[in-house]
């Protein structure tokens, strides 16, 4: 199959990408110590939890999507409870998957973003729409830390400083 044309390139899409993370790092950084790991609302989990689904899906997602190999929800951090306890140990394991992104990512290939696979045994579609689900998810989750900052009196950093 010919690639198809492109109003992305894939190093635009990386950069992207990293742009949000950056913007959730601020967030993590932002986010009080004491209530990192506890606090919620609204029957939503608490801020580390959901990073921690981002750190899983970035993560394992962008191996996933180069390589054909994807790991089961079951072997996910944010499932299986080996989750960490600090701000610091999350910072670190972000920050892990910063860089598995910048050197995973250069190996995207557009034909490989057309192919449809079956990602962490549970979301089939093709590639590019896995990935962008990626974004979507970190986007919707980061949304959820606003509310939880704003709630505990902490102005959140603005969203267009990516």
């Amino acid at each position: 199959m010919a690639a198809p044309n492109t109003a992305l390139s894939i190093t635009q899409f990386i950069d992207h990408w990293q742009g949000h993370r950056s913007l959730t790092r601020k967030m993590i950084v932002a986010y009080p110590d004491e209530q990192l790991f506890t606090y919620a609302i609204g029957g939503m989990r608490p801020f580390a939890d959901l990073v921690m689904e981002m750190v899983d899906l970035a993560g394992g997602g962008i191996i996933g999507v180069v390589t054909g190999k994807w790991k089961t929800l079951n072997e996910m951090s944010h499932v299986s409870g080996t989750k960490p306890t600090t701000k610091a140990e999350l910072l670190q394991q972000w920050d892990e998957v910063t860089a598995q992104i910048n050197e995973y990512g250069p190996q995207l290939t557009p034909a490989r973003l057309q192919e449809v696979e079956v990602a962490f045994g549970m979301y089939e579609a093709p590639n590019y729409s896995t990935l962008l689900y990626f974004v979507d998810n970190e986007i919707h989750h980061r949304g959820q830390g606003y509310v939880y900052l704003r709630s505990l009196g902490v102005t959140p950093p603005p969203f267009w400083e990516r």
